[in-house]
């Protein structure tokens, strides 16, 4: 059994609050800066520019990628044989997030109750997606995100009729109704399964995979493949004023379900696709 601090899981959490709102993952920024080169429209390529620069300025400066610096999910794998002393759990992963936002001068954008609307001050709490796993190790990742694209994410109770289709029409009104919203080029995180709440997990989690992965299952793969051609060929463009960069990725994750369901989740991000990830 491996001891682990609260401490240290505070200064982790901390960590990469203020990494993830500063810097984007290497995959992301090479999906952006290669839209950049690519794109032909004037006017696109031009915002394209822009955001390529914003991510220099974001790096050099420690200045954080967007002003909107998100509501705080915190995925956890957490090794069965680990046990956490010199505090709870999720008081230290809530500690790191106070401390990143506060040390990293980060907006803090959390209100304690949905309709009193009394900001928190520091940010929390955070959101925490908790799975046990084998092993003495605990991998945090702090994915801050904002409320432009968070706005327009979906969840759809499909019947088992709509088949692959009804998804597909699902995925693409989606992108559609949410145009120049979301701050694009979006990143379409795509849930499949589950029940009502579990798909939403899954379209949220596949917003970490890497952009250039596909998924394991060929029907999913060509299923990414194909849909991240329509959104393109929509034209909403970056920031929703024309061009063919729409989206840089469709990231599909799909579960076992019930019989008589088919349950949907389309989890839209932004163009910065904020994710840090540490092992302790």
């Amino acid at each position: 059994m491996r001891e682990l601090f609260a401490s240290e899981i505070s200064e982790c959490v901390a960590r990469l609050c203020m990494e993830a709102n500063t810097r984007l993952s290497s995959d992301v920024e090479a999906a952006l800066r290669f839209s950049c080169e690519n794109e032909n429209w004037p006017a696109a390529k031009g915002i394209l520019s822009d955001l390529c620069e914003n991510l220099d300025i974001a790096r050099s400066t420690g200045l954080p990628i967007c002003q909107d610096t998100g509501l705080v999910t915190v995925f956890i794998e957490f090794g069965q044989d680990v046990h956490v002393t010199g505090g709870d759990f999720e008081s230290a992963v809530n500690e790191g997030v106070r401390r990143g936002y506060a040390e990293g001068h980060l907006r803090k954008s959390v209100v304690s109750d949905p309709l009193e609307r009394v900001n928190t001050g520091d940010n929390t709490p955070a959101c925490i997606d908790l799975r046990m796993v084998p092993g003495e190790h605990v991998k945090i990742t702090v994915s801050p995100k904002g409320a432009g694209s968070e706005n327009m994410c979906r969840v759809k109770m499909l019947t088992p009729a709509a088949g692959e289709q009804g998804v597909r029409d699902f995925v693409l009104e989606s992108v559609k109704d949410a145009g120049g919203n979301p701050c694009p080029p979006v990143v379409v995180g795509v849930g499949i399964g589950g029940g009502f709440d579990s798909v939403a997990r899954l379209a949220r989690r596949a917003l970490l995979r890497e952009l250039t992965s596909e998924n394991p299952v060929e029907r999913y793969a060509k299923m990414e493949r194909e849909l991240l051609y329509a959104i393109n060929a929509t034209g909403i463009g970056p920031q929703g004023l024309g061009g063919k960069t729409t989206a840089l990725a469709v990231l599909i994750e799909a579960a076992p379900t019930h019989i008589a369901m088919l349950p949907c989740a389309v989890c839209i991000c932004c163009h910065a696709d904020r994710h840090a990830t540490e092992v302790l």
